[in-house]
């Protein structure tokens, strides 16, 4: 096998790493390119291809996000991971680590490690290398890997919910909200939203986006209802999908191209948080991208319209 085709063989994984190391499509792929630049350098060829690819990705990993916490401190607005419609890596050994760490809550709560934290939980939990390969990735001993893991463990298994749905409870719950916010039904919404229900927006300063979270089911309900028909108005249509391995869906313009992508957090039966990607430099990936601010304009002209004729 070349070393071409013993790269392509473990892209799907070696991007499943970088992608929840870094919680970004488009620097998971830089992360890749540099890693094959690497591999095609290598004087030698190692004993486990697997094990030396991963070992290269995962130190560029830390160091990206080393990097990237200034970036994020000065992040106009609430940073949220950029989605993912897919993950290339399958395992059915490893499903449910695999489908969890995906999710947007867990990439959320990654980001509270540090960025070794961070690289060993991924390696450890989600992949389940052993903690030789790991040492050997981020440069400790194994006995420092081993309490970085149990540390990184305690973080997240602190900010997880007790009570999270299965997959099916999710999905009908999720259909169930879309149709509510489409007709735009205060009283539906109410009913499927938690009462510490919080809804936010990831603009990055470049699409418009809630100036502050709304918290709470009344407020959500109500700030749905009065968006959906606003949407409607200017030919946005919602097409739910799954995003990051859980309930969520695209917003598309009149021509198809991606306004936003929108993520459910369903826990005990309610939707529990409503965040949305707007930055248009974290939809690209996704396809054509659409002009929010020349949406907003025109919904704008719109109300004054409306509110004109019924003046």
């Amino acid at each position: 096998m070349t070393r071409t085709e013993e790269f392509e063989e473990l892209r799907p994984l070696l991007f499943a790493i970088a992608y929840r190391i870094l919680g970004s499509v488009s620097e998971a792929e830089d992360a890749l390119q540099e890693a094959w630049l690497r591999w095609q350098a290598a004087a030698t060829r190692p004993t486990s291809t697997k094990a030396y690819l991963s070992a290269v990705v995962t130190r560029i990993c830390v160091d990206v996000l080393r990097s990237a916490r200034v970036r994020r401190e000065e992040y106009v607005g609430p940073w949220f991971p950029e989605p993912l419609l897919a993950d290339p890596y399958e395992d059915p050994e490893r499903s449910a680590e695999l489908s969890d760490s995906l999710s947007t809550a867990a990439l959320l709560l990654l980001e509270r490690l540090t960025p070794l934290e961070r690289a060993v939980f991924v390696l450890h939990e989600v992949f389940g290398f052993g903690f030789p390969d790991i040492a050997s990735a981020v440069g400790r001993s194994q006995a420092a890997c081993r309490q970085l893991a149990v540390r990184a463990r305690r973080h997240m298994d602190a900010g997880r919910p007790r009570f999270e749905a299965g997959r099916k409870e999710r999905e009908e719950l999720a259909g169930r909200f879309f149709d509510a916010f489409r007709e735009g039904d205060v009283d539906a919404l109410r009913e499927l939203l938690a009462a510490d229900v919080h809804m936010a927006g990831d603009g990055g300063g470049k699409a418009p986006q809630l100036a502050n979270a709304v918290v709470g089911a009344e407020h959500v309900a109500r700030v749905l209802a009065e968006f959906a028909p606003q949407i409607r108005g200017v030919g946005v249509v919602l097409e739910p999908r799954e995003v990051n391995g859980a309930p969520g869906a695209l917003l598309r313009d009149r021509d198809g191209r991606v306004v936003s992508a929108m993520m459910l957090d369903v826990v005990d039966g309610r939707v529990r948080a409503i965040r949305s990607v707007i930055n248009p430099d974290k939809l690209g990936h996704l396809g054509p991208v659409a002009d929010a601010w020349a949406l907003r304009r025109e919904a704008e002209r719109a109300r004054r319209l409306q509110t004109g004729r019924t003046g």
